[in-house]
């Protein structure tokens, strides 16, 4: 069986020094594109392309990523927070124009056309969530679930690809591992108190807060870092993240038990088991 190598395989594709030297890159999606090559070559015939599609979707989703991560602000800007926004805007049409080179040279139309309408989806999704989000119509349980399904949406063009067996979990278990994803993304953010507008924090703090506290966050008074801290503790952010971090690996752990593949279970329980690694403390509380 092949190893996993889908990581390196993207750098000849990812990492250029100019983009690199001036403007900052997303993470690479490793849980997903993990889960799909794990799936992919596992099957009872595993596929001939079983590389070739991770790979090609990765880039994608990291050109979309790129994108995403654009400064929106209007306004006169630096020359080099202009050159690093030219550089993702070049920098992801980039990566998402190499999968329809990669797939037309394999001769995989039908596979272009698939991930092509899963990227019209996702951005159909992301309008609807910020259109949502700027009108203040938003639960914190509904921004986590509409995140999910941007993260996984586009992953889900897979699923006629595989097993009958293995399309059946293929759906829940990548809702349930992009679920991990977002939470712990949602974790890191709450470290920084700059970054709180907009998080599950943000949401939750607008479905349980007071009026008063509702009202400073939608003013100027969200900008300042002892009001978001006071909030972040108050409603104990973090505590309840990682426990929302722990149901969430439960889920997974629960679904791949699920499956005939001794060897299969085993590996994507320690994919499920990756999520708990940076948080030793909450790792231990959860055995």
């Amino acid at each position: 069986m092949k190893s996993y190598r889908i990581p390196e395989m993207a750098k000849k594709y990812i990492e250029y020094d100019m983009i690199q030297a001036h403007t900052e890159l997303p993470e690479f999606p490793e849980s997903r594109i993990r889960l799909l090559f794990t799936f992919l070559v596992n099957q009872r015939t595993p596929l001939i392309h079983s590389e070739l599609y991770p790979l090609v979707v990765s880039l994608v989703q990291f050109g979309m990523d790129t994108h995403d991560m654009i400064d929106s602000e209007s306004g006169r800007l630096h020359e080099k927070e202009m050159r690093s926004r030219q550089l993702k805007v070049l920098a992801g049409d980039y990566y998402s124009s190499r999968f329809y080179q990669l797939l037309a040279q394999a001769g995989q139309v039908e596979m272009i056309r698939s991930i092509s309408n899963g990227v019209t989806e996702v951005n159909k999704l992301k309008v609807t969530l910020y259109t949502r989000m700027k009108q203040l119509k938003l639960t914190a349980e509904e921004y986590i679930s509409q995140y999910v399904r941007i993260k996984t949406e586009l992953f889900l063009s897979f699923t006629a690809v595989l097993d009958e067996k293995m399309a059946l979990i293929w759906p829940e278990l990548l809702h349930s591992v992009g679920r991990c994803e977002i939470v712990m993304e949602e974790l890191i953010r709450s470290e920084k108190p700059e970054a709180f507008d907009g998080s599950w924090g943000y949401w939750h703090v607008m479905d349980c807060g007071t009026e008063e506290e509702k009202r400073k966050l939608t003013s100027d008074a969200a900008s300042e870092p002892a009001f978001t801290l006071s909030l972040m503790a108050k409603y104990d952010i973090r505590g309840q993240l990682t426990e929302k971090l722990k149901q969430s690996v439960l889920s997974v752990q629960s679904l791949v038990a699920k499956l005939e593949s001794d060897k299969l279970v085993r590996e994507l329980q320690q994919l499920g088991e990756s999520f708990l690694r940076p948080l030793l403390p909450a790792a231990s509380a959860f055995e």
